[in-house]
């Protein structure tokens, strides 16, 4: 077996571990429930997280063996359990605000309850709610946590913080959305730092990092790695949400662009269109009638900006800058291979 092989393996054996504490979490929560009412909405949060990439669980894991802990240690895989279950509250009520149908190639939560209630509004309430069930059982699953005191204060401070962020970043997307914005690519840019970078790979890592009670100069070499893997996930996402193939994304192919997102790849591909190019661009980003052939001509006409290929230049930094972290940086070199495998998996996706 190669050292690749042999990352992916362990890798796929960190999700199983993640997985399998949060099965156990959830039929116990469904035995204990207060009410019949709340097992069928358990069962629904359970389909809700089978398929997920388990990208936070992994780079908490990673960041517990950046610091010196011991890859059998069950600690960041009930970590990373928990920081599945507040993901899960974030995608539930995003997809609320968003309005989206599918996630996963499934329905959204909210769809999903729509139907089976045969009621739009009451589909949309209970999935509000069954996204406040994951949120309060991330904390309390976390409380499981039997670890030194000070780590747990770590731990808990870097959790907050992103929560928090999080939180900001979704209002700004949706506030750039009424608003709008002076300067669209900085704005794309903040939202991307505090909506994903930071709450997918950089905080995360630390989460790990701090676990193992790890030092001021790891948790800075957590930091410079997490940033731009962070970033380059999410415009790979970008890119995705523009030209991929729904049986990769997961999602119909005209969601991003019906929905108007004001990503990087779309403030590249206004600043830089040619006046005929940024009229199609106007008159078609965020048509909720969008056909498919609307949006044939949409997208040649950001492909023509070659906003495209910025964005690929982008992505190709950010990945060589990270990489120059983990081979310059104070990580484990337990860990090394594991960071390197993680940047590919987090910015090649759908190629």
């Amino acid at each position: 077996m190669t050292v690749i092989e042999a990352v992916r393996t362990d890798l796929d054996g960190v999700r199983a571990g993640v997985d399998a504490v949060l099965d156990r979490f959830l039929e116990d929560k469904a035995r204990a429930a207060p009410d019949p009412c709340l097992p069928p909405l358990v069962e629904v949060l359970r389909e809700f997280l089978a398929g997920g990439k388990r990208l936070r669980p992994l780079f908490c894991h990673t960041g517990f063996l950046a610091a010196g802990g011991s890859p059998a240690d069950p600690a960041p895989v009930l970590v990373g359990a928990a920081l599945e279950l507040f993901h899960s509250s974030a995608l539930v009520h995003d997809d609320i605000m968003d309005r989206s149908a599918l996630r996963r190639g499934r329905p959204t939560v909210h769809r999903l309850l729509a139907e089976r209630f045969g009621d739009e509004r009451l589909g949309v309430n209970t999935a509000i709610l069954v996204g406040d069930l994951c949120f309060g059982w991330s904390g309390e699953l976390l409380d499981e946590l039997e670890v030194d005191p000070a780590r747990m204060v770590a731990v808990r401070d870097l959790l907050h913080t992103m929560r928090i962020e999080l939180i900001a970043g979704q209002y700004l997307d949706l506030a750039r959305k009424v608003r709008g914005t002076a300067d669209p690519v900085r704005a794309a840019w903040r939202v991307i730092r505090l909506k994903t970078a930071r709450y997918t790979v950089e905080l995360p890592l630390r989460i790990g990092a701090a676990l193992a009670g790890a030092d001021a100069a790891l948790m800075r070499a957590c930091g410079a790695y997490g940033r731009p893997v962070g970033e380059a996930y999410q415009l790979r996402d970008d890119l995705l949400g523009v030209f991929g193939d729904p049986r990769d994304t997961g999602k119909p192919a005209l969601d991003d662009l019906r929905e108007g997102k004001h990503t990087v790849l779309m403030a590249l591909a206004r600043q830089q269109a040619t006046p005929e190019q940024r009229e199609v661009i106007t008159a078609l980003l965020g048509a909720p009638d969008l056909d498919r052939g609307q949006a044939e001509r949409l997208r040649a006409a950001v492909r023509a900006t070659g906003a495209g290929e910025r964005v690929e230049r982008l992505i190709a930094v950010r990945v060589e800058r990270a990489l120059g972290v983990v081979r310059a940086g104070a990580f484990h070199p337990s860990a090394k291979p594991v960071l390197t495998e993680l940047v590919a998996q987090a910015t090649r996706r759908g190629r």
